[in-house]
This record gives structure tokens, sequence and C-alpha cells, in this order.
């Protein structure tokens, strides 16, 4: 954990006549690892987070940390659930590398569950529970039907060819680090390539879509509070976030499902929770078996490039079987599947 030079902190929230100039700093670390710290910062009665690469993450977390800042500066005055933008910092000088500081949001985050278990009332009321995933997938219509272009995002990602790329990127990073076959991947793989939306809209998307990077207010009925997490963000189709979040949800929620760091039972469908998204975001989700193969598929190549640096890293070792599963999953949707574009 790296510490905080808080009076040069202090000197540039003063410089960019931030609330709470001349007062105390303090700080509280929240979380990090290899790619962001995260810390709680305290000014008189102001309170905001910090976000910033560690000392020894990789040059490109510095641009990767001011892309975050540009979508979470453009959900400011949006119906989507965000921290607020309160400053950026681009200046390596001042605390070693480019930061920003986001609003406060108070509120839990399904992360920090025991045993996966979720906090009262959600726990016991099974209607209270079910808000939790209908705010979830509320989270990302409203992202989708962001004005990007009017909102500054217009030169932000490559939404021409998007699909197109997401196949040939991915099976390169696997055929870079491929250290295994794994059974499913040609046929998920030659599936996506013939196939395409029915409609490919271009919007905001988060890029890692999950019950793992929202925040919830306290209390019942449930509220989303906050999306968090962009590192993934950029402009491409929304609906893979959609894809993303219930790839591994379960029609059935009473019966076990790969979503196991949280409790599922009592959840709706996914037939319930996408019906949601089509309703709030007012795109057809027709062409979601497509969007279903691509999540597992990506993802399980994503995973792969863990386990094989894995090591004796027991934590990436335990992928191992997930991604098998994963990717013969995708295989077995594409072969099933009666979608056709």
């Amino acid at each position: 954990m790296s510490e905080i030079d808080v009076a040069r902190l202090a000197d540039w929230m003063d410089e960019a006549g931030l609330p709470g100039t001349g007062e105390p700093i303090q700080t509280r670390y929240l979380s990090g690892g290899t790619q962001n710290v995260i810390y709680e910062i305290r000014r008189g009665e102001e309170r905001c987070v910090l976000r910033m690469p560690p000392p020894e993450a990789p040059p490109d977390r510095d641009k990767g940390i001011l892309r975050e800042w540009r979508i979470i500066e453009a959900l400011d005055g949006t119906e989507v659930p965000h921290t607020a933008a309160v400053g950026v910092c681009d200046d390596p000088s001042v605390l070693g590398r480019p930061f920003y500081l986001m609003g406060f949001v108070d509120g839990w985050s399904p992360m920090d569950l025991d045993d996966g278990q979720w906090p009262a009332p959600f726990d016991t009321d099974d209607d209270a529970r079910a808000g939790l995933a209908y705010q979830l997938a509320e989270g990302i219509a409203l992202l989708s039907k962001v004005d990007w272009r009017a909102k500054g995002l217009g030169d932000f990602g490559r939404p021409d060819g998007f699909h197109e790329r997401q196949v040939d990127r991915w099976i390169g990073f696997f055929e870079r680090i491929n250290g295994r076959e794994l059974e499913g991947l040609d046929v998920a793989t030659e599936w996506l390539r013939t196939h395409r939306p029915l409609d490919y809209i271009p919007g905001l998307m988060h890029g890692d879509y999950q019950f793992a990077n929202v925040m919830y207010h306290h209390g019942a009925p449930a509220r989303l509070a906050a999306i968090v997490d962009w590192e993934m963000g950029t402009v491409g189709d929304p609906k893979l976030d959609l894809g993303w979040m219930v790839q591994s949800w379960p029609e059935d929620t009473s019966a076990p499902s790969g979503m196991n760091y949280v409790d599922m039972r009592g959840m709706p469908s996914r037939s319930d929770v996408v019906a949601h998204y089509a309703e709030v975001s007012g795109r057809q989700v027709d062409d979601l078996d497509y969007y279903l193969v691509l999540a597992k598929w990506k993802l399980a190549i994503v995973l792969e490039q863990g386990y094989q640096r894995a090591g004796d890293n027991e934590k990436l070792l335990a992928y191992g079987p997930i991604i098998v599963d994963l990717m013969r999953s995708a295989a077995e949707l594409a072969e099933s599947s009666d979608y056709r574009c």
C-alpha cells in the first residue's frame, strides 16, 4: 500500500479551488491492487475518493485512469447511478501518478458480503432481494441510453467494426498465451465469426458489468447508488454488458449457478431481468444468444490469461476448471441456438 503525500495533495486541491480549502486532509485506505489504489479523502466536512495507479502499475495505467475520468465526467447530469466527478490531475509530479477525485458513496458493495449473504432486509425479504437484480439490470439499461457524442465521447473507443475486432483481438490473445487446448474454442469462435447481432447500436458500455462492480444505497427498497470500476469502459455494444451480466445467471434461481459469490436464491429469473433491461433501454433482446456466447467465450479467454501466468497462485489456479466449463458452455449454446442473424 503506497502512502499519499497529503501536503502536495492539499496544495493541488487548493490551487484547483476544490471544496475544503485550507482544511487539514485525512486519508483512509479503502482498497487496491496491481492496477489501482483507492483512498477516502476527508477535508473538513467534505468527503471524496481518490483513485490512482500504484507505483508498480505499468505506464499505460496512467492513460487508463484518465480514460476512466472521462467516463465519470460524462455521466454527470445523466440518470445513470454514478459517483460525482470532483477533479482530475494529469500531472504525475503531484502524487507520482495521475489521479482523480470522485464523490464518496455512502452505500454497500456486494463484494463486501460475508459468505455471499445479503445484508438485511435483503437476506430474508424475497421481494426486496429481487429489486437488487432489477436495479442491476437498470443500471446498464440507463447507461446504454447516454448520448455519448453529446457528452464529448465522440473520439472515445472505436465503435465501427466493434464485433469484428472482438473475435480477432481475443483469439489473438489466446494464441499468444495458449498453453492447453480448450474444448469448444473452435466451435464457439467459428459461430461468432458467422453470426452478428440483429442490430448494432453503439453506446457507452462498462466492459465488466456484474454485482461486483456496483454499489447500493443502504436499506430497502433496493436502489443502485453507483456503477464503479470503469477500467474496461468504452464506446462499443452496450448489449455485451447485458450478456456479461447474465451469462451465468440461472433461469431457475433456486438451482446452483456459476454466480457463487452472491446468493442467487429468490432472485428473478434470467428472462425476467433481461426483459427489464429491454423495457428500460428500449433495445430488443431477441439476439441475446449471440451476446451470451460472446460473453462466455471472451470471459474464458480473459481468465485463461491469468491461469497461464498463475504459477503457484492458488486463486488463479482455481479458475482452471471454471474456464473449461465456460468455453464448453459457449460452444454448446452456439450449437443448440436457433438464432440466425
